[in-house]
């Protein structure tokens, strides 16, 4: 390539970096379609081409769940021991953390917000998969035992967005220890009689689809979500067998009655505000 080449393409590069926003588009991570980012965010990061649901953060999810995106925020004590075991693989856990907080700027994978939806006062917790997975540590833990107490203390339902890899292994038996505590607060919601919703999304396993992702009054999922204990693989591998098509998939699972409904995100609100209205008897808003 002769010198003058060389600079044309130097120049053309130079232009295109700075013309060209990085975040114009988006690729689907389900059929590879490339989507402008503006339309994929206004058809609520949705894939036009082929419906697949892309994961969301809470910031996102409370501004879709309350009616007309006001809520406020519960903030959740910190956890007196970031590190309780002093775990250390590639790298030490306050690291990840750190990371993780950084690149979700939220303080664990739970959030809580409390607001209206369908002009029903109620309590939203949203688990963040970018979060380190949405693993299941004692700051989850602390996050759902404080959502539920505060749902108890203003007589609110407790509405869940379940996303999760399962516990988090960097807590050892101190994150399994959060599938009791989660459990018992849930009895607590159900002793007051409040309604607890939970909306499964993708992807929820692990301990957490073993404890309080299954235990709603109300199971929703949206579409296509991955929904389930072990991986496929394992499951295959114990059993011997080969499982059948779409196992796992939220529409699987409400086929075979493990849910009440599968919703599509743009109507999940609407949704979630009669469900909610009907279970505290309450007019549904219009």
């Amino acid at each position: 390539m002769s010198w003058l080449n060389r600079g044309r393409a130097r120049i053309t590069a130079m232009l295109e970096r700075r013309d060209t926003p990085d975040n114009l588009w988006t690729k689907c991570k389900n059929c590879g379609t490339m989507l402008y980012s503006r339309d994929f965010a206004a058809n609520l990061y949705v894939c036009t081409a082929c419906n697949h649901h892309e994961r969301v953060g809470a910031a996102i999810r409370f501004a879709l769940t309350f009616d007309d995106g006001v809520f406020e925020r519960i903030t959740v004590a910190a956890s007196t021991a970031d590190d309780p075991l002093k775990f250390r693989d590639q790298k030490r856990y306050p690291e990840r953390l750190k990371a993780a907080r950084a690149a979700t700027q939220e303080g664990d994978a739970l959030a809580l917000a409390t607001g209206r939806v369908g002009g029903v006062k109620a309590v939203v917790g949203v688990q963040d998969f970018a979060f380190m997975g949405g693993s299941m540590g004692i700051g989850v833990g602390d996050a759902f035992v404080a959502g539920a107490k505060a749902a108890l203390a203003g007589k609110m339902p407790f509405v869940m967005f379940t996303a999760a890899g399962g516990a988090r292994m960097q807590e050892g038996i101190l994150s399994l220890m959060q599938m009791p505590r989660a459990t018992v607060a849930i009895s607590m919601l159900r002793e007051a009689k409040l309604p607890y919703v939970v909306v499964l999304t993708d992807p929820t396993t692990g301990g957490v689809t073993a404890s309080y992702a299954m235990l709603g009054d109300v199971q929703i999922a949206e579409p296509g979500a991955l929904i389930g204990f072990a991986g496929a693989r394992v499951i295959e591998s114990t059993i011997r067998e080969k499982l059948p098509e779409g196992f796992q998939r939220a529409e699987y699972l409400l086929a075979h009655g493990m849910l009440d409904m599968v919703v599509p995100r743009a109507e999940l609100a609407a949704v979630l505000g009669r469900t909610l209205g009907m279970l505290m008897k309450q007019p549904v808003a219009a």
